[in-house]
């Protein structure tokens, strides 16, 4: 990025000839969507078609698919600009609608990551105290709320013209060179930077990282209900949305803070290392569909079908009990029914409240 108050300097023309950056980026946003919308279409279709109910967490992981196709679908006009020597031909409507959309993903992504992890910890750790509270309009209340939120933080990108044409190489860039005027001052700025990285990616971080480690421990501590398998698949779920965060998400993040400040106060930049963490933060398009495998029984039941393996039937039998999102509330007659069997009803609700691994 790159403040329009005075000509380019030479590093960020250089970057713009870079034939490295030319070559690599077209490569691997071709190689993402290749792997992503075969990846996101299979997950969308098990997902709305297989599994039910639609809990909470389902309704959550339905919201990341959707965000990881629509963005697949903005990698061929990235691919075409970075090819044609990162000169936009789409227009300026596009290119803010794609820049939005890149920004979207990573925080729905970042959001919806943590929505999931709250969820997890409340089955596990709270399973009756806070039942009323996983329902699945709070769900869909939750996902559109994020949505505003994302659409009213990036509404500067939006309501921005962000192209920029680069006379003495006959290019219009998108989003290479960041105008100055796109924010009325430097207070403005700070808001802005510090709202992306702060409120949409380091708290979410922090929950998404204590709702785990809250999570395991509470498996670990009984184990012997839940078994080693819903433990394993825990931890593994934990691994890989943590992972995500650190190799996909966090590296553009803290470049973006760093290359703005440096750019907006003291005229240095960091742009080549914030394109290319840019284009590492969309590989977890592709890592996502391994979220839902570990994340629901039901959807690795399926996969392991599609691809030709056979379902254990103890597999099979323990689905709805052992389902990570299964979250089932108590029936008012379970709870009239009398003492002895009020309190019955209370364990095998509890029973189920908790097998959310």
């Amino acid at each position: 990025m790159h403040t329009n108050k005075s000509a380019l300097d030479d590093e960020t023309m250089a970057m713009l000839q870079n034939r490295a950056i030319a070559i690599t980026l077209p490569a691997v946003y071709s190689l993402v969507a290749l792997i992503s919308i075969p990846g996101n279409v299979f997950s969308l279709w098990v997902l709305c078609c297989h599994i039910k109910p639609k809990t909470p967490s389902v309704i959550f992981m339905i919201n990341l698919s959707i965000t990881d196709l629509t963005l697949a679908c903005c990698f061929p006009f990235q691919i075409i600009y970075h090819i044609k020597n990162n000169n936009w031909i789409f227009g300026k409507s596009l290119c803010s609608l794609v820049t939005v959309m890149f920004y979207s993903n990573m925080y729905s992504s970042i959001l919806t990551m943590t929505c999931i992890s709250i969820e997890r910890f409340l089955g596990v750790v709270y399973p009756m105290k806070l039942v009323k509270w996983r329902r699945k309009r709070y769900a869909l209340a939750t996902c559109l709320g994020t949505w505003a939120v994302l659409l009213l933080a990036l509404y500067p990108l939006a309501s921005t013209d962000l192209t920029y044409e680069v006379k003495a190489l006959g290019i219009i860039t998108c989003f290479d060179v960041l105008k100055w005027d796109m924010l009325p001052n430097v207070v403005a700025w700070a808001t802005f930077l510090l709202t992306l990285f702060v409120l949409l990616f380091l708290i979410p971080f922090i929950v998404t990282v204590a709702c785990y480690i809250g999570t395991i421990r509470k498996l670990i501590q009984t184990s012997s209900r839940y078994g080693s398998r819903q433990k394993t698949r825990s931890i593994y779920l934990a691994g890989i949305v943590l992972l995500v965060f650190v190799t996909c998400f966090a590296p553009n993040n803290f470049i973006l803070l760093v290359h703005m400040i440096s750019r907006l106060f003291f005229n240095k930049s960091f742009y080549p290392a914030y394109k290319l963490t840019l284009c590492l933060s969309c590989l977890n398009i592709c890592i996502d569909p391994f979220i839902y495998y570990f994340a629901s029984k039901e959807f690795y039941q399926k996969f392991m079908q599609v691809i030709g393996h056979k379902v254990l039937l103890s597999d099979s039998l323990e689905t709805r009990r052992e389902s990570l999102f299964s979250g089932r509330t108590m029936s008012a007659r379970s709870m009239s029914s009398g003492p002895m069997e009020g309190l019955d009803g209370v364990k095998v609700c509890l029973q189920r409240q908790e097998s959310v691994f």
